[in-house]
Formats: C-alpha cells, structure tokens, sequence
C-alpha cells in the first residue's frame, strides 16, 4: 500500500478514535441515577478571577450512592464553589455546611431518565457524525493521491470498514449508557 495512503486512513483512524473517547466523557457527565463525582466535571469554578474546573479546587467524593461531597482545598472557595454548581444547572441543590459541600442526588424519575437517554442518544449521533465526516475527509485525499484507480477503490473500502466498526462501536457505548441510565 501507499504511504501517503496508509497515512491519510491511519489519520481518519485517529480521528474516529478521538471522536469515540469524546463521547465516553461525554457520556460519563450524564448522571445514571447514583452519585459519581463525574458529574461534576463541567462545573468550572471563579478561582481568584480565572475560569478551573471544579477538580482543580477541591476533593470530590461520594461518602454514598445518593450523596456528592466537595472538600475544598481553601475554605474561601465553599461560596464560589457553591454558586458554580447553581451556575452549571445540573439540577442540583448544594448544601454548604461551613466546612464541606453536600450534594443530594434526587432519584431519578421515569421521565428524566428518558430525557436522559434521549440526550445520551443525541451525543451518540453527533459521534457518528463526526466519523463519517472523518471518512468523507479520508476518501477526499485518497481521490487526491496519484495512487491507482485499484488501490484508491481497495482503500476506500477500507475506510468504510474503519467506519463501520467505530459506528459500531459508538453504538454499543450508546446502548451501555442506556441500560445505565434505565436501571433503577
């Protein structure tokens, strides 16, 4: 095979790898019914005028199931640590006892759970997108190379199997997070 070719699938697997990974983080920030300290990680908090993740400032635990507790690292953080969790809308309702923030996490109901799930399957959508736009972009430079018309076709089609196991793929990580969020 072609160098130039071998370079350009072994980009659009690279980039169908990132787009994966991308949607388990994502998927991760979607609360499945239990406390887990990745839900916290789109909370950005003011740390002395500069935009931190929560992790940055403070110690996320979960003493159980039902229950977040954030431990920070400068007492003067419990106010701005508090008001970035309001600010996040994540539908949750911090506790500020003077020394830890207490989060309890609401059971979720039949109907959030299927807002949740239709959220998880948006993500997923935009994930397939983003690898057959990383196929369309493959096949564009494979047509560009001045490789034989064989070769160009034989690599086409491995890109397009590239694209099936990773649609594949982002499916089975779609209907994971899905029996997740429907557990109860």
């Amino acid at each position: 095979m072609n160098e130039e070719i071998e370079f350009i699938i072994d980009s659009a697997k690279e980039a169908m790898n990132n787009t994966t990974a991308h949607l388990e983080k994502e998927l991760r920030s979607i609360r499945a019914g239990k406390a887990s300290p990745a839900m916290l990680t789109t909370v950005m908090v003011d740390y002395y005028g500069a935009q931190t993740p929560l992790g940055q400032v403070a110690n996320v635990n979960t003493p159980d199931a039902r229950t977040l507790s954030i431990q920070p690292w400068e007492k003067n953080m419990l106010q701005p640590i508090e008001k970035a969790i309001q600010i996040a809308n994540l539908g949750l309702n911090p506790m500020n006892n003077g020394d830890v923030i207490m989060i309890n996490v609401p059971p979720l109901t039949e109907e959030r759970r299927r807002g949740l799930v239709k959220q998880a399957k948006a993500e997923a959508e935009d994930a397939k997108v983003g690898v057959r736009n990383a196929r369309k972009e493959a096949n564009n430079d494979i047509k560009k190379t001045d490789a034989s018309d064989d070769l160009k076709k034989n690599s086409e089609e491995d890109v397009q199997t590239l694209t099936n196991t990773f649609v594949k793929k982002i499916d089975e990580i779609l209907s994971l997070k899905e029996k997740e969020i429907m557990t109860v």
